[in-house]
């Protein structure tokens, strides 16, 4: 076990945690780290696979409150936006990716500062437009989030079927994502060796963030969460 990968398992560990408390924001908070860890596509190729076996498994348990016809649009537009974003991870420097990432994660952080959330967006155009950009997003530097948790919060569900809903897009958007880099050759021996090395530290963060779900005041581990995200992000801005 060397320095390097306790480090990455600490940061996978608490990753999966906040992904087992709120139902998404793997990828937004490993992704702060794990550049500097490991290369970027790698990191990103890595977190799309948790993403999709902690969705799938979230899904079999809210499958009763998943509204299909609320999220179709959403599917739609990501199957259509994805193959750009794999494009980019496989075409783009890693320099850009990680200055791509550090842009996410800074926009990210205004948004919930900001608390930049519309009252309601109505017309299949959100729907198509929030899945695409997710698709895009996800595709490019692994955080499809943003888009389609702010598309969401406009909807008007009750917090079960938001998550409920969420975790059948991720479904497909995941796994959408996950066969364009299996086209683009991204899915390789050491990803899987990756992916296997930090299986358990996965779970048991995700595990964990699902048992104290009740007894975490969220709003302060937000605030917690957002501000690392906001450190790294301009870090990995002025790195690259």
């Amino acid at each position: 076990m060397t320095l390097a990968w306790a480090a990455a398992a600490g940061v996978i560990a608490a990753a999966s945690f906040v992904m087992g408390l709120a139902g998404f924001g793997i990828a937004l908070v490993a992704l702060a780290f794990l550049p500097y860890l490991m290369s970027a596509s790698d990191a990103i190729v890595l977190l799309t696979i948790y993403a999709a076996l902690f969705s799938l498994a979230m899904l079999v348990q809210l499958r009763r409150d998943v509204v299909p016809r609320a999220i179709l649009d959403l599917l739609v537009g990501t199957i259509a936006g994805t193959p750009l974003g794999v494009w980019g991870l496989a075409a783009l420097p890693a320099t850009v990716l990680n200055r791509l990432i550090g842009l996410m994660l800074v926009v990210a952080w205004v948004l919930e500062v900001r608390g930049l959330y519309p009252q309601k967006l109505e017309g299949r155009r959100w729907g198509l437009g929030a899945g695409a950009l997710a698709g895009a997003i996800g595709g490019a530097v692994g955080l499809p989030g943003p888009p389609v948790v702010l598309y969401a919060a406009t909807q008007g569900w009750s917090a079960r079927t938001v998550k409920a809903n969420l975790q059948a897009f991720f479904v497909v958007n995941q796994g959408a994502i996950l066969i364009g880099y299996w086209w683009a050759g991204l899915l390789t021996p050491g990803v899987w060796r990756l992916t296997l090395g930090f299986t358990l530290p996965a779970i048991a963060g995700a595990v964990a963030g699902a048992l104290l779900f009740e007894r975490v005041d969220q709003r302060r581990f937000r605030q917690l969460v957002f501000a690392l995200i906001l450190v790294s992000g301009l870090v990995l801005l002025a790195r690259g």
